[in-house]
């Protein structure tokens, strides 16, 4: 029946429910694990920032344990940090430089849930929604959705996400991306998840 009521106009999707909520955040934290192909071990792990400016702060933890890439719109450039904030040496790079882009392609400055949402969308409105139903994610209890483009339908290389969302508060705790073929792009996790935090001045400086 949940399924069946995506099809009603004006029903509030878990799509459109979790923008919502999204719409209402300034600002959040979270550890995000990524796992490019199939891969099922040694993910990329990262402190992620960001702020509804559009900066963003990434702490890597692995593979390059001390990294620090933070992306500053005014400037539209990301500094980088091998061996930790301030450290020496440090660069500052296009977004589009292919040597701070994650191994799936993923570019900083449209690394945010609100840059998700809208490749979400976009596949959504030239395909179909799908709620599978529920399902525990890292012991939390999560709604899954499956949003299909049509044949010959893809964003950004993308024909299809699997999505599973927080019941409580629609936040995604995991993303599958895929290409056309069937076969996995990505699968990313998020936990650890702190809405509205208040960040120490200076925390996006370059």
């Amino acid at each position: 029946m949940l399924t069946m009521a995506l099809m009603v106009p004006g029903h509030l999707n878990p799509i459109e429910k979790a923008v919502d909520y999204y719409q209402k955040v300034t600002s959040y934290q979270t550890i995000i694990k990524s796992y490019v192909g199939s891969k099922s071990d040694s993910p990329d792990i990262i402190r992620y920032y960001y702020d509804k400016s559009g900066a963003v702060r990434m702490e890597v933890i692995e593979p390059f344990n001390g990294a620090v890439l933070i992306y500053n719109p005014v400037t539209d450039l990301v500094k980088l940090w091998l061996f930790g904030y301030g450290s020496v040496p440090s660069f500052s790079l296009s977004p589009e430089n292919k040597w701070i882009q994650s191994s799936s392609g993923q570019r900083v400055d449209r690394s945010d849930i609100g840059a998700l949402y809208q490749d979400v969308v976009l596949l959504q409105n030239q395909g179909k929604t799908t709620v599978i139903g529920t399902e525990l994610v890292d012991q939390q209890q999560t709604l899954y959705v499956k949003v299909e483009g049509n044949q010959g339908v893809s964003v950004e290389g993308v024909s299809r996400f699997d999505l599973w969302f927080d019941v409580e508060t629609s936040l995604p705790l995991k993303v599958i991306s895929y290409k056309p073929d069937g076969s996995q792009i990505e699968r990313i996790e998020m936990s650890e998840y702190q809405i509205n935090p208040v960040f120490p001045k200076g925390f996006f400086d370059h």
